[in-house]
């Protein structure tokens, strides 16, 4: 069963760790990634660039809206993802635990719909 493991980044806190502890704690996250990879758990791994770098689009009645920038203020925002595979739930929160961003922000963790289903279910 495929999970995605959303890594939310408190700015605040991550700014209190010093630069050399930020980049041991990276570089020791990558190491766990590349276990993780060889173990068959780890699908795919990425980060996110900042919240001012976003833009957000909505349509509504026909007409595009582009916004510059976080749509909301909020203290923790989206900084990377992982999209994992578990033999359930259980597992998936073992995994997401062992990531270091847990200490300094939130990892939620969301199972994947079946979008194989989904296609049949619908008949696309």
């Amino acid at each position: 069963m495929k999970f995605l493991v959303m890594i939310y980044n408190d700015h605040s806190l991550l700014g209190e760790i010093p630069a050399a502890e930020a980049d041991t704690m990276m570089r020791n996250c990558l190491s766990h990634a590349d276990e993780l990879r060889d173990q068959g758990y780890l699908l795919d791994s990425q980060q996110l660039e900042a919240p001012v770098t976003a833009k957000s689009v909505r349509v509504r009645n026909g007409r595009t809206t582009i916004t510059d920038g976080p749509f909301a203020e909020t203290k923790e925002y989206l900084g990377g993802f992982n999209l994992i595979e578990a033999e359930n739930m259980d597992e998936a929160l073992r995994i997401a635990a062992e990531f270091p961003w847990a200490d300094s922000g939130c990892i939620e963790v969301r199972p994947v719909r079946d979008l194989g289903e989904v296609r049949r279910r619908v008949g696309a």
